[in-house]
């Protein structure tokens, strides 16, 4: 969606890769003629309070269409989780970015949700506020963390950088990103703030987990949830196939 007279120009990579590509104009008639199975790629890049209206529209429609944001820089100083969107990018980002949200998006977006919340999927805080992902669990209730039971000395603003990171797992956030979701509109520093925390996080994760907190070269931070020991999973599926059977 789109007002841009060229829209070629919204986000050039894309019509680099083989996806089938529809433009609608950025207004609520457009919202009727989208096809199922659709990822809506929503220009913001010059009317942000549109696109937010428009965002707002399409949950209230009770569409579940998953959106991505295209942005400038400065867009992201703006949106956050309340939009409802699925994810962001930037008008200059390469085919292979553009190829790889798609994926994420569309994989998110097949997963059932009963499963999520009820296996304790990586990223998913249960009813006690517990968020496990490996051998790290965050207790968004408590204010604290702990790798293989043991406690991880946080300051605040630490943990609360950690919780955020664990709740997204997998996706990318700009520092500007951070900086809004974690400190806040009224904070006044710079994104500089956010690399020294994740520093500081890292440092706290030790050398074996440092690696959770993943850098993603000129545009920023994201949790990578540890993959599962194939042990544990033959287990699991062992475990699953004795109960059936039972």
């Amino acid at each position: 969606m789109t007002f841009a007279s060229d829209p070629a120009t919204v986000l050039p990579s894309l019509a680099l890769l083989s996806h089938r590509v529809r433009v609608l104009p950025m207004d609520t008639a457009s919202l009727v003629k989208m096809p199922e199975n659709t990822i809506l790629f929503l220009d913001a890049r010059d009317d942000l309070a549109t696109a937010k209206t428009l965002c707002r529209l399409i949950h209230a429609s009770g569409l579940s269409t998953p959106i991505v944001l295209i942005l400038t820089e400065g867009g992201f100083t703006v949106v956050n989780s309340q939009w409802g969107i699925a994810d962001v990018v930037v008008a200059s980002a390469s085919p292979a970015e553009v190829e790889g949200r798609l994926r994420l998006v569309s994989e998110r977006g097949n997963a059932p949700a009963s499963t999520a919340a009820s296996t304790g999927e990586q990223g998913v805080q249960n009813e006690d506020g517990l968020i496990r992902s490996g051998d790290l669990v965050v207790d968004t209730n408590g204010y604290t963390a702990s790798l293989h039971g043991h406690p991880i000395d946080l300051a605040y603003k630490e943990f609360e950088l950690l919780k955020y990171l664990v709740q997204h797992p997998g996706r990318v956030f700009t520092r500007a990103q951070l900086l809004q979701e974690v400190w806040g509109y009224d904070y006044y520093g710079g994104t500089r703030t956010v690399d020294v925390h994740i520093r500081r996080l890292r440092a706290k994760l030790g050398g074996e987990y440092e690696h959770l907190i993943g850098t993603v070269r000129n545009v920023g931070y994201r949790f990578d949830p540890p993959e599962e020991d194939e042990h544990e999973a033959a287990a699991k599926d062992a475990a699953h196939g004795e109960s059936g059977e039972s």
